[in-house]
């Protein structure tokens, strides 16, 4: 994983408050903006977290590739 600890540890600390039963409920009903052109609810569900956080103000510094980003959500975000 290319993100550094620091910052992999203040992703985390900014995603794991959003990251609620209720959030995960209504993506795992479908419940959430465009939800049937949604082909991968896991995916979707991760970086849409990652965008809640306002995370990419300081994520985009590092100079990561989506790839880079999406291990790291994965690591931090369990599966629905």
């Amino acid at each position: 994983m290319k993100i550094p600890k620091e910052s992999f540890d203040l992703l985390k600390n900014a995603i794991t408050p959003l990251d609620t039963k209720e959030n995960r409920q209504c993506y795992r009903d479908g419940n959430f903006a465009r939800a049937e052109n949604c082909k991968d609810k896991n995916m979707r569900y991760r970086w849409d977290l990652y965008w809640a956080s306002k995370a990419n103000s300081w994520v985009v510094k590092l100079d990561l590739n989506d790839s880079h980003i999406n291990t790291a959500l994965k690591k931090i975000i369990a599966p629905l």
